[in-house]
């Protein structure tokens, strides 16, 4: 659980902030999220004492998969602004020492893509082999078994064609042919044209579907099946539709390239998402990291926790940089899974406290510094995520974390003057920014307070992670030391007393507390043994 001292960039000793544009700030009244919104509260994420913002897609899209159907590579949704507009984003947050990523989706276009509308016309137009396509069999059949992510067949036959297309998430998102040369410079040079924009990162959507079997193979079945079991796509092995062997020499061109700019930076989103997957694409040469989500997955119990920390140690080498979320813009917010009562923030507190304390890049989905709650969506008309409606009641979308950021009391939470195109939560009025920015034990508080620690001390940012207590019952400890620096955590994941032995962690004198959930931070020694309150998280810096 060690890494390489040298060469710590800021995307190795910062935190990055996901924004979806559509549910930050509107300034236009149309209920939409807009870049001059997102402008506008450029001064509340530079005090966060965040270093990055990433957005999910701006490109133009028809918003069948909102955004991750992408129209033009090169553009700016005009529902967002224009590319002035983005330019002036990139400019400002340039000022308060913001970098800025992009989503990019690179394994699939809107069928409104210029490309596809090119493709469809014959199989001898030049942009009929920027797509996968396959004869139907001799019955008219699909040509392979392969499902779809979003359900049903993974191909769509199309008349004017005469052939199958491949999509595996919906129809109208078409998977493009890496193995096309023409195709993948389109990509390689996509990378060069944002950098040379200003952009300092990227994070790839699905990047290990870039690439599928060239002999299109069935994929085996799978027994049992995995959860959620209602899609055809649960009843597979996939051996031959993602995770080809291509994808790795895809990633060290993709990464040379980064490296010819400065500090540029590449994030990417596995699927499955299996921490295996990600140290195996995070190694040197590849990309910087990918994304590790079996936080998003864990009861609210120290082991679990503190088993997919150290699994995912473990599958890491030295020279591979971890990075964990608790929530993004496809799961349950750590609110709603979590948190016990509206007025109850303290479980969401030691969730913090464990992320921005990690060894590795933390990311902060927008709202959970406040602790937003997912909306409920009651009625299947009323869903706007197309799996919510596809899946409906099994699963009821990706609404619930989308809605709109909760700014303060005031009609729509102060996010727009029209109709939000989600509903906000009913508890903006008193879950809000302005309501928690003064008050000194609010959760944004404590994430500033956590923000600010991180950011002043070398040890929080690269330093070495090591475990203090195996097969935790009720607490994780663990010690982050970089050099002189040292600090321990302690994270009391029961909401009874619980209690340390000097041995596990030192005596007292040693330790000198610097935050805490719970105040006075004072540190309670009784009987050779230290006293942690109910859901408590404390940070302890050595002193001698």
């Amino acid at each position: 659980m060690t890494t390489n001292k040298t060469d710590f960039l800021w995307w190795r000793d910062g935190v990055i902030y996901q924004i979806y544009p559509r549910s930050y700030m509107d300034t236009t009244g149309d209920g939409i999220g807009d870049l001059p919104g997102i402008i506008s509260k450029l001064d509340y994420i530079a005090d966060l004492g965040v270093d990055a913002i990433w957005f999910s897609p701006l490109t133009p899209s028809p918003d069948v998969d909102f955004g991750y159907d992408v129209a033009d590579y090169r553009g700016i949704d005009k529902k967002f602004g224009t590319m002035e507009d983005f330019e002036v984003l990139l400019e400002e947050a340039h000022k308060r020492g913001l970098r800025i990523i992009m989503d990019l989706v690179l394994n699939h276009t809107s069928n409104q893509h210029p490309w596809f509308v090119e493709a469809r016309r014959s199989k001898d137009n030049p942009y009929h082999d920027y797509y996968i396509w396959q004869d139907p069999k001799e019955n008219g059949k699909a040509p392979n078994n392969w499902a779809a992510i979003f359900g049903g067949s993974a191909w769509e036959y199309d008349e004017q064609v005469g052939q199958y297309y491949m999509h595996l998430f919906y129809p109208e998102q078409i998977d493009v042919n890496w193995r096309n040369p023409k195709l993948y410079q389109e990509m390689m040079d996509i990378f060069r044209y944002w950098c040379d924009k200003g952009v300092d990162g990227f994070r790839l959507d699905v990047f290990n579907l870039y690439y599928k079997h060239a002999d299109f193979p069935d994929n085996p079945k799978k027994i049992p099946p995995s959860a959620p079991f209602f899609r055809p796509w649960d009843q597979q092995k996939h051996l031959y539709d993602y995770d080809q062997p291509e994808m790795m020499p895809a990633l060290q061109e993709i990464r040379s390239i980064l490296d010819s700019y400065p500090e540029r930076y590449a994030v990417g989103e596995t699927f499955p998402e299996d921490a295996e997957s990600a140290a195996k694409y995070a190694q040197p040469g590849h990309l910087h990291a990918a994304f590790n989500f079996e936080f998003t997955h864990c009861e609210w119990l120290a082991r679990p926790f503190q088993s997919a920390i150290e699994r995912y140690e473990n599958l890491m080498g030295e020279e591979q940089w971890p990075c964990y979320v608790l929530g993004n813009h496809d799961v349950t917010r750590p609110a709603t899974r979590y948190a016990k009562s509206e007025e109850d923030d303290d479980r969401l507190k030691v969730a913090a406290a464990m992320l921005l304390t990690m060894r590795g890049t933390p990311f902060i989905y927008y709202g959970d510094e406040i602790g937003q709650r997912d909306i409920t969506i009651h009625k299947k008309e009323d869903v706007l995520d197309p799996i919510g409606k596809s899946f409906w009641p099994f699963f009821k979308g990706r609404d619930g974390c989308r809605a709109p950021m909760q700014w303060n009391a005031d009609l729509n939470a102060g996010f727009s003057t029209g109709k939000p195109w989600l509903p906000v939560h009913e508890n903006h009025t008193h879950r809000n920014v302005t309501a928690q920015a003064d008050d000194p034990q609010s959760l944004l508080n404590f994430y500033r307070n956590l923000l600010k620690l991180r950011k002043a001390s070398p040890a929080l940012q690269k330093g070495d992670i090591r475990m203090l207590i195996e097969k935790p019952q009720f607490i994780i400890a663990y010690e982050r030391k970089y050099e002189s620096e040292t600090f321990l955590i302690l994270l009391n994941f029961s909401r009874f007393e619980r209690h340390l032995e000097i041995s596990e962690i030192g005596p007292s004198e040693v330790w000198h507390p610097v935050l805490s959930t719970h105040q006075p931070a004072a540190l309670v020694y009784q009987a050779g043994k230290l006293t942690l309150n109910g859901n408590q998280a404390l940070v302890l810096r050595k002193t001698v």
